[in-house]
Parts: C-alpha cells; structure tokens; sequence
C-alpha cells in the first residue's frame, strides 16, 4: 500500500489522496483540475523526451541544417534555459516545467549540429562549453531569484524573437527547409496544454503570460508549414 501510496502522489496532492482514498470523494471539483493538471504535466515529460528528436534526425541524416536559423535555435534555448533555471530555482513541482529540461537537452543538440554540419566544430565545442558553464551559473544558486524573476519577463520578448526569427527565414526562403512537421505540432500541443498547467500548478502570471506567447508563435510556424507544403503540393501538379 506504501508503494501505491508513492506512485499515486506523482499525480496526486497528499489532500487529493486523502479526498479520493479515504474520503472516497471522487467527485472534488479542485481535485480533479489539480489531478488532470499533474497528468497533463507527466504526459508533457513524457511527451518532450522525444519531441525534438525527429528534428534531430532529420538533420543528422541529411547532414544539413538548411533553412535552421542557428539564432532562432540559441533564443529559443535561452528562454527555455531561463524558464527551467527560474522553476528550479522557486521549487515549483517537476511536473510544471520538467518537459524544459529535455527541450533543452533536444535543442542545444539541434544548436551544436546546426553549427557542425556548417563546417564549424571548434564552434560547436565552444557552444556546449558556454551553455553548461551558463546553467551551472543560473541553477547553482549564485544568481539571486530577483533577477531571474527579471530575466524571467525578457522570456516573452526573447521567446517571440526567436519563433518569429525563424518565421521570417521560412517566409524568405518559401519553404519550412529541414523543420520537422511533427516537431512543430508537438511543441505547439505541449506550449498550449502547459498554460492550463501553469495555471494549476504555479499561478505564477509571468510564467502563463510566457506559455500564451509561446503558444501564438509556435500556432505561425505550424501555420507555415501547412502553407508552403500546400504550395509545393500545388507546383508539383502544374
């Protein structure tokens, strides 16, 4: 029973377990939204171990990461950085922001391939070096939570930047290039779910405002790639 009792409170408050358990109460509204909430949040974990990984593939087979903004990559992994380090840091529940920890991992592998395959590795190995002496820094305790509570609200502004960033080389070049398809519905479904999350979890407003912001942009490159793979349908049949 103790060991049901542990599994049981990776998705459930020790009250929620009381309330369902031992009161037998299955039908508290709070409860349930804060259940739905911590499942929500191990499906998002769960979800992001791979999520980045058909990108991944897609530019180690070809060898190229063509029509990859290497600064769209490096911002999108600061705000995903600054997100996880100021999480850590508050002690919010692993399953509020656990999935920005494999992002992360997925996306500073996407960053050092970018780099590698165009025809710089001295620059990759320099990347990795500076990333983790940069985590080290934020999640160790040296940086004080005001300021990453600060950094916290240049997420927004930074996030946009490098979503839209990309947005545009996908517009100049006509073509979504060697982004995956399924990596971009999964990031918009996990940004969007996690407003919900953060919502229950941390009711932190800077953090939901984040996830609404991030959500939006991830909807236009998901938009882009319906478009422009309609137009190159469209071409092949002329």
């Amino acid at each position: 029973m103790d060991l049901i009792k542990r599994a049981s409170l990776i998705v459930l408050t020790p009250e929620c377990y009381t309330e369902y358990f031992t009161n037998f109460n299955f039908f508290n509204t709070a409860c349930f939204k804060t259940t739905l909430s911590k499942c929500l949040g191990v499906v998002l974990i769960l979800g992001a171990v791979l999520v980045k990984v058909p990108q991944i593939l897609k530019i180690y087979n070809s060898k190229s990461g063509a029509g990859i903004n290497i600064s769209s990559v490096s911002l999108d992994l600061s705000a995903i950085t600054i997100f996880m380090s100021y999480s850590f840091v508050k002690g919010f529940p692993f399953t509020a922001w656990g999935d920005s920890f494999f992002l992360a991992v997925q996306t500073l592998i996407i960053a050092i391939l970018v780099l590698y395959y165009s025809g710089s590795s001295s620059n990759a190995i320099s990347y990795l070096i500076m990333y983790l002496i940069v985590c080290f820094v934020m999640m160790s305790g040296i940086t004080p939570v005001g300021f990453l509570w600060t950094l916290q609200g240049f997420n927004i502004p930074i996030l946009l930047t490098g979503k839209l960033s990309q947005a545009y080389t996908n517009y100049k070049n006509g073509t979504t290039g060697q982004l995956s398809a399924v990596t971009l519905i999964m990031l918009f479904g996990g940004s969007f779910a996690r407003i919900f999350t953060s919502i229950q979890e941390t009711g932190d407003s800077m953090v939901i405002l984040t996830y609404i912001m991030s959500s939006s942009a991830n909807f236009v490159l998901v938009y882009q790639l319906w478009y422009y793979w309609n137009t190159s349908v469209a071409k092949k049949a002329q």
